[in-house]
Parts: structure tokens; C-alpha cells; sequence
């Protein structure tokens, strides 16, 4: 069997498995939301996102599901800053690099991107689909910033 096919089958047989699994705890909407201020552990997954464009989205959600900075509604016509972070994430979740790519020069936003993104650590460990030879992640992810310094996500904003 070749190794795509191979690889092909073990993701089959976890989701399969995972299929018929019987709920361990506390539903969902009875646990308690998590604290701003601690990061909390990364949940543990039966099934973790199987695409690089997935995972991105889980850890964005994380992040902003433990940032009081994140802002809803419209988003505004023009953005105070807008901050590309590159970040890495090993294979058990833990955040190896966090870095500004692109600012426009607004190091206190640029450190509260980088400090919510350290907030949210540790996060859940990546599937073998999405990681690297080394074994992490690694993906750029978009802060955008609004003049009162609270942020939006840029893989969170809807598409239209």
C-alpha cells in the first residue's frame, strides 16, 4: 500500500472511531467561561482539524474566545493598524514563535497582538495532515486593529 493511501486510511479509521464515542463530561454549554486574564488549557479534541485553513481557524477562535480586546459588529471603514503575525505551533500545541511580519509602526498594538496570541497558548496539537516535516504549524494571521485598540481576527471575519 503507498503511503498516501496508507495515510488515506488512518484518517479514516480515527474519524470512524471517533464516531461512536460516548460523551465524557460536562456538555458544552455547562462549563464555565474561561477567565480573561489565564489562559486556559487547550480543550482536548476527538477530532482535530484535518486542513491547514481549519486549524488556523481554531487557534483564531481560541484567541479571541480569551481576549477581552476583540471587538464585534461592522467593521470600520479604515483601521487605526493592521498587524501580520507569523506564528509557530509545535506538534503538542505550544506556541514556539510568535513574530510581527508587517506593522504599520504601532509597537503597543503590535505587543497586544502578540500578547493575545500568548494568552490563548497552549493550543490543540495539530493532525499529522496539518504539520510540517519538523512537526508544527506555521501560518501568518492578520490583527485588525480599530482607532479605541480593540481587534478583530482576520480569518474570523466573515466573507462577503
Amino acid at each position: 500500500m503507498n503511503r498516501g493511501r496508507a495515510g488515506f486510511c488512518m484518517v479514516c479509521a480515527l474519524v470512524l472511531g471517533a464516531c461512536g464515542a460516548p460523551s465524557m463530561g460536562p456538555k458544552p454549554e455547562q462549563l464555565p467561561a474561561p477567565k480573561p486574564s489565564a489562559a486556559a488549557p487547550a480543550a482536548p479534541q476527538l477530532i482535530p482539524p484535518l486542513t491547514h485553513e481549519s486549524y488556523k481557524k481554531a487557534v483564531a477562535e481560541r484567541i479571541a474566545s480569551l481576549s477581552p480586546d476583540v471587538f464585534t459588529g461592522q467593521l470600520p471603514e479604515l483601521f487605526k493598524s493592521i498587524v501580520v503575525l507569523d506564528i509557530t505551533i509545535d506538534r503538542d500545541g505550544r506556541l514556539v514563535q510568535v513574530l510581527v511580519r508587517r506593522s504599520n509602526g504601532y509597537e503597543a498594538l503590535e505587543r497586544k497582538a502578540i500578547e493575545s496570541v500568548q494568552r490563548a497558548a497552549p493550543f490543540g496539537a495539530p493532525a499529522f495532515t496539518v504539520r510540517g516535516r519538523d512537526g508544527s504549524v506555521n501560518f501568518l494571521e492578520t490583527f485588525l486593529f480599530r482607532d479605541d485598540g480593540r481587534f478583530r481576527i482576520r480569518t474570523l471575519v466573515e466573507q462577503s
